[in-house]
């Protein structure tokens, strides 16, 4: 009869045996099983709760390289846990609450149970699992360490999704601020200044050149706000589609960007701790430089490095140190290229790479924060500006008028 006890659902985060916070959800009959069952896998518990039922019905969510990032943890948790890797996969991607993220590892979970290794497994999802990933799970069950492989791999993802992040918010906070800027003066111009306007026609005075200038903008808006409207749209269109489809175009952008000021210096400082981060993620797990760097190419997030990497593999495929054809194209600053070199004298690129990577992550979390701090002055400059000066710009008549009547 306790069989047929119906097993429930809970969301627990927690830290394992190496003191990295982790979170998931898992299946038990009741919350002290389900307490007992995550110590067992070395699970140190910090909250734990029943997940609660979705009114609506499990909505479909995409797969996020954070999840990702969380389920690399979870892997390397339960396999230095010891549980079997089958038995892994069962108990992650059922206690996963993206339906999604579920189904895609009990498929991978049900390629493993049909003979195929880890690697191969992975491999048949490519939109979640890129090259780099599957190289490194491929030396880890060949070497057989795949749990401080999966742990390595689970590092790198968090620290690249954090970087990934930091980028973003640099770059999409003031755009956001500037767009909202936009369209708050658009509907100033189109529905406020109208109602002025009508009413300056009733005093028949002379408007000062500053509100003439403004009202010819509103009447100019109110004629064509859709040409404005249209074009927008088929620019954000024109830019998404050769950003898909052009490499030409995203050359000359990412080339642009790295021009742009400070933006451009965050840009080449978090390539660089991608190349960094990768490489000594590959070399730690002891795949040939050649092959690592096909793979750190395409993780640089930026064309003009992942060009330059290319080339510096032909480089080494003609028998050139990595530290010389680092020095190619100029992009790589003079520490880099220190640090490669001692690691290539004392066989630790890998620990080199890591203090590399470590610096220019925190010199771009430096560099955002500073961003920031920059930018707020600038937006409520910007922001005053605009909109101050509709207001000055309606007000200026009605303070004429008062000082004529006084």
């Amino acid at each position: 009869m306790a069989e047929s006890i119906e097993q429930i659902d809970f969301i627990w985060t927690g830290k394992d045996k190496n003191n990295h916070r982790t979170k998931g959800q898992i299946a038990a009959k009741s919350e002290i099983v389900a307490r007992s069952e995550l110590r067992r896998m070395g699970i140190r518990v910090i909250s734990i709760k029943k997940k609660p039922r979705d009114l609506f019905g499990a909505r479909t969510k995409k797969i996020t390289p954070g999840d990702i990032a969380v389920f690399s943890r979870q892997l390397a948790t339960m396999l230095e846990a010891g549980v079997p890797l089958v038995q892994s996969f069962d108990i992650v991607g059922k206690g996963h609450d993206n339906p999604s993220m579920q189904k895609m590892l009990l498929d991978v979970k049900s390629d493993i149970e049909s003979g195929d290794t880890l690697a191969e497994a992975l491999r048949k999802k490519p939109l979640y699992f890129d090259e780099l990933f599957t190289n490194l799970v491929e030396a880890g069950e060949q070497a057989g360490v795949l749990e401080t492989l999966l742990d390595k791999i689970a590092t790198y993802k968090e620290k690249t999704e954090s970087l990934k992040k930091k980028i973003k918010k640099a770059l999409t906070y003031p755009i956001a601020v500037l767009v909202v800027a936009f369209i708050v003066t658009a509907i100033l111009l189109i529905f406020v200044v109208p109602v002025f306007e009508e009413l300056f026609q009733s005093f028949g005075a002379d408007l000062p050149s500053f509100t003439k200038m403004v009202i010819a903008l509103s009447e100019w808006m109110q004629a064509w706000w859709w040409v404005i409207v249209g074009g927008i749209v088929a620019a954000v269109y024109t830019f998404s589609y050769f950003k898909k489809r052009s490499r030409k175009f995203n050359h000359a952008l990412d080339k642009l960007l790295l021009k742009v000021p400070v933006v451009g210096l965050i840009l080449n400082k978090s390539a660089i701790a991608r190349f960094a981060r990768t490489l000594s993620t590959m070399s730690a797990a002891g795949v040939p430089l050649m092959e690592a760097l096909e793979s750190v190419a395409g993780a640089c997030g930026n064309i003009i490095y992942a060009d330059a990497v290319l080339k510096m593999r032909e480089e080494v495929a003609n028998g050139q140190r990595l530290q010389f054809a680092m020095q190619q194209d100029g992009l790589f600053p003079h520490m880099v290229i220190q640090m490669v070199a001692i690691g290539e004298e004392s066989g630790s690129i890998d620990t080199m790479l890591t203090k590399v990577a470590d610096f220019f992550e925190e010199e771009v979390d430096n560099l955002v924060d500073n961003l920031s701090s920059l930018m707020e002055p600038i937006i409520m400059s910007v922001l005053g500006v605009l909109v101050g000066g509709l207001i000055v710009a309606m007000y200026l008549p009605i303070f004429k008028l008062g000082a004529a009547v006084g």
